[in-house]
């Protein structure tokens, strides 16, 4: 899949049926920050840590943000939100078509 056809996918009522991660970003695309963080909330795999780190900078809780994207190996990016969530798309998507 391709990011076009992610966002595409955002038309519709119900995620596609691909990682958790994925669905997680979709959800919070579609305004459902809640169902986004449920579906990482207690995972503690890298990629869960680093969509937890996202959603909590969306949030505006930099500290719980900065304490989620350390556990995921990563740095707060200093670019725009909807930047980031394309770049965690993309990365998903690449490692979904592995």
């Amino acid at each position: 899949m391709h990011l076009s056809t992610f966002t595409e996918s955002l038309r519709g009522n119900s995620p596609p049926e691909l990682s958790v991660y994925l669905k997680a970003l979709w959800f919070d695309a579609k305004d459902n920050w809640k169902s986004a963080h449920n579906l990482v909330d207690d995972l503690d795999d890298k990629k869960a840590c680093w969509v937890h780190a996202y959603l909590h900078r969306k949030e505006g809780d930099i500290w719980n943000a900065d304490y989620w994207y350390n556990r995921a190996g990563k740095t707060r990016p200093s670019d725009s939100l909807n930047d980031e969530w394309e770049k965690l798309v993309q990365a998903f998507l690449a490692d979904n078509s592995k």
